[in-house]
């Protein structure tokens, strides 16, 4: 605990720091100053909307499991689920990769993905999945970066199979842009997405659009307090500004993740990493409601007034979170696993063990019944 004394020295210290650094904040204000007179109004407009989500591993957590396995596990706002495996850390990588062409005829979403892309092993479709000399991956984080491979594909396969009756705005649990993709892979995946928007357009004469939307964002967190103090966003209806990809750039630590195609200039590096354009949305119409960053896929952000006019009718019926996309709470609502779902999983992990153990199993019994975390008792 600091001393009176300790307080009012770090006091001084903090007021003197910041006012030495009181040349950031005003360059941040002259930077956001022209939003204000850039922002649009959202008219409501009416489409069907539906997302995607994979589970986080926070939400696949079990109480006891030495083999560390984890869930991986896609479900729409509609409760259709598109991927349920388990994998490990220590699997081998290869073995994965043939699990996605177990079924010549029908690979999985990530297979059909992969094929497209011309990959056949994951190590090669991600620098970020690398097995060492005995197969086996070198991170245990991997698994992160698979879980979001496989999302990706469910959004790649569902823009380029699935038939939509109405014009339809697709939502996405995130930001329109990846660094996980190896070399330019990630650009040629976004011309497969383009190709199944425009198959809708050209044969069932449906505009399927696509948004990202993310929770917090590094733009928003730098430019957050000038745009409060220079009044951007603060209307009384729902608005919407798009960032400048120069604010982007000064947010991030490594520019070409705000590299969008039409920032490359010519003979520069191509745009390998994004997929969207971002813009921040406030759906409500107090001035101080929620403001969320928001990409538009690339070749729809022209289209900014009809997308933002299709998903204020899904915002503004944001449950629990209110004015954040109501489809996109109800895809996270569906791929949660907890409490019975979570019993049965942790069943499952027990039966398998037993199996394993054989002669042993009985020891797997007398386990369960002792206390994992006796400390906690203090607490009692």
């Amino acid at each position: 605990m600091l001393e009176p004394a300790s307080q009012t020295a770090l006091r001084d210290e903090i007021a003197r720091q910041i006012k030495e650094d009181q040349a950031v904040l005003t360059q941040l204000r002259a930077e956001v100053r022209p939003l204000v007179s850039q922002t649009r109004r959202i008219s409501p407009r009416s489409a069907t909307s539906i997302s995607l989500v994979a589970a986080d591993g926070g939400n696949n957590q079990l109480r006891f499991d030495p083999f560390l396995v984890q869930l991986v596990r896609v479900v729409d706002s509609s409760n259709n689920e598109y991927c349920l495996e388990a994998v490990s850390p220590t699997m081998s990588v290869s073995a994965l990769s043939a699990r996605q062409f177990s079924d010549p005829e029908r690979p999985t979403a990530l297979g059909r993905m992969m094929q497209y892309l011309g990959v056949e092993e994951l190590s090669k479709l991600s620098h970020m999945i690398r097995p060492d000399d005995s197969g086996r991956p070198n991170s245990p984080s991997w698994v992160q970066v698979y879980r979001e491979l496989v999302e990706w594909a469910i959004l790649f396969a569902i823009v380029r199979e699935k038939d939509f009756a109405t014009d339809t705005l697709i939502v996405f649990d995130g930001f329109l842009r990846s660094k996980v993709f190896a070399k330019d892979l990630f650009q040629r995946y976004r011309e497969g997405i383009q190709e199944g928007i425009d198959r809708h357009l050209k044969s069932n004469r449906r505009r399927v659009y696509l948004v990202g939307v993310a929770k917090h964002s590094k733009v928003l967190s730098r430019y957050r307090l000038s745009m409060a103090l220079e009044g951007v966003m603060r209307s009384p209806f729902p608005c919407y500004v798009e960032i400048p990809r120069e604010l982007e750039e000064k947010a991030y630590l490594w520019s070409e993740y705000a590299r969008g195609d039409d920032s490359v200039t010519e003979g520069g590096e191509i745009n390998k990493f994004v997929g969207g354009k971002m813009f921040f949305v406030k759906f409500g119409s107090g001035p101080r409601d929620p403001v969320w960053p928001i990409d538009i896929f690339l070749s729809q952000s022209t289209d900014h007034a009809t997308i933002f006019g299709y998903l204020l009718n899904d915002a503004v019926e944001g449950f629990p979170v209110p004015l954040y996309p109501r489809s996109l709470q109800k895809a996270h609502e569906n791929a949660a696993l907890v409490d019975f779902d979570m019993d049965i999983l942790q069943d499952m992990i027990f039966s398998g063990l037993r199996t394993t153990l054989g002669t042993e199993a009985p020891a797997l019994d007398v386990f369960r019944l002792q206390d994992a975390d006796p400390a906690s008792r203090r607490y009692e």
